[in-house]
């Protein structure tokens, strides 16, 4: 029996797979996760009901697991940036994030070949979309 925080065979097999520079998206319950990434992108749909699991509580474990060189999100084109914002800043220990336009930010998911891994959440939240860039140790 696994005693790490990840225990989904699935995940820990594609992350396995990855290497630096690789790519890896956690999505909220709205993304179209199976139109707006590219075909090998491996999909992983662990929704389970409204709110469960949140985007947060994805990207703290995989944040045990691996380290991650940069994030990018989705930003709105206008308004607040989306309180997510600082809770996401707080996990990866980062004072910033890169953001990208709605469309820029599809774009760059469906075209990047070296996304790995799509995980969609039962997040609630909107704009809880982020594109993480795996580092090295």
């Amino acid at each position: 029996m696994l005693t790490t925080e990840l225990l989904h065979p699935s995940i820990l097999r594609a992350l396995a797979n990855c290497g630096h520079g690789d790519k890896i998206l956690i999505t909220d319950g709205n993304y179209p996760l199976d139109s707006d990434v590219n075909e090998n992108t491996e999909k992983i749909y662990l929704a389970l009901k409204s709110d469960l699991p949140k985007a947060t509580e994805v990207l703290k474990v995989l944040n045990t697991q691996i380290n991650f060189e940069k994030a990018e999100v989705m930003s709105p084109d206008e308004g607040e940036q989306p309180a997510i914002y600082e809770e996401f800043k707080e996990i990866l220990d980062t004072g910033e994030l890169s953001e990208l336009g709605r469309f820029d930010f599809y774009d760059v998911c469906k075209n990047a070949s070296n996304l790995k891994l799509g995980i969609n959440t039962g997040e609630t939240r909107t704009f809880a979309n982020i594109l993480l860039t795996i580092g090295v140790r």
